[in-house]
């Protein structure tokens, strides 16, 4: 098989004896960019260079899955059954980073010193979704987006409500926000994976801090949007200019520029 996206500089990068593939592309201060479950799948890669043609330098590490292989519903629930036994990701337990963020801090501070600027911005999807709260504990984040942010799995009152980091992380967060740090936040209404009361922690914990972005999937929204719907960037997105997940696509690049002082 081909190596996939021969348009992307692909890397090898080792951070704390761990090597991952990690795909980069455009210029400008960095973004690392947390693909959602399966994996890599060209549809994250294609959120990318939107990000690189804005003015950014992208970094895309593959984290669980193989890169470029196309979504499906089997290859869906195989990388999610991986994530769930692997000792990286913290599925269920509330309260808990999971493990694969401290890599992930790394390539952040890796980022900044081979970009400059005045700092990195940092989105997760569905199950990387929290990530960037988590990578917050560092200066260098300065532009974290958390879309459709999935773990812990919301099964029990407290996992729905959990948002996937420590009390120390959660501490150091606050004290971030109540600096001037913002936080994004993205979903659909009826998301059984990123519930309610999930964003409204995040309101509870970091209050006009949080700049959430809510779209309406339930019965008989305008724009026909399943109640199924999860991926707001990628996945469901509907490239159209005047559809909702349009205009939360273009209120993440804006954010990033912002932060990050791209003109």
């Amino acid at each position: 098989m081909a190596r996939p996206y021969s348009d992307l500089e692909r890397r090898e990068i080792t951070l704390r004896g761990v090597t991952r593939t990690v795909f980069c592309t455009g210029a400008g201060p960095a973004v690392i960019v947390m693909h959602e479950a399966p994996g890599l799948y060209p549809g994250v890669a294609e959120f990318g260079r939107i990000l690189a043609a804005a003015g950014m330098r992208v970094y895309m590490p593959s984290l669980i899955g193989e890169p470029g292989r196309q979504i499906g519903p089997r290859y869906v629930a195989g990388s999610i059954a991986r994530a769930c036994v692997s000792r990286e990701f913290t599925i269920w337990a509330t309260s808990r980073n999971s493990a694969i963020t401290d890599w992930l801090r790394d390539l952040a501070q890796l980022a900044h010193r081979e970009c400059g600027g005045v700092g990195v911005g940092a989105i997760g999807m569905c199950l990387t979704g929290g990530f960037a709260l988590a990578m917050m504990v560092d200066d260098v984040i300065k532009a974290p987006v958390l879309s459709q942010p999935s773990l812990p799995f919301a099964v029990t009152r407290a996992q729905r409500r959990d948002l996937g980091i420590d009390d120390a992380t959660l501490a150091r967060v606050r004290e971030r926000t109540s600096a001037g740090a913002c936080v994004m936040g993205l979903r659909f209404t009826h998301d059984r994976m990123v519930p309610d009361e999930r964003f409204q922690r995040l309101r509870d914990e970091l209050g006009d801090r949080f700049l959430a972005v809510e779209i309406d999937s339930g019965p008989g929204n305008r724009h026909g949007i399943s109640r199924l719907a999860h991926s707001v960037l990628v996945h469901d997105r509907v490239d159209t200019p005047e559809h909702p997940t349009q205009l939360a696509l273009g209120r993440v690049v804006a954010f990033f520029c912002e932060r990050l002082g791209v003109s």
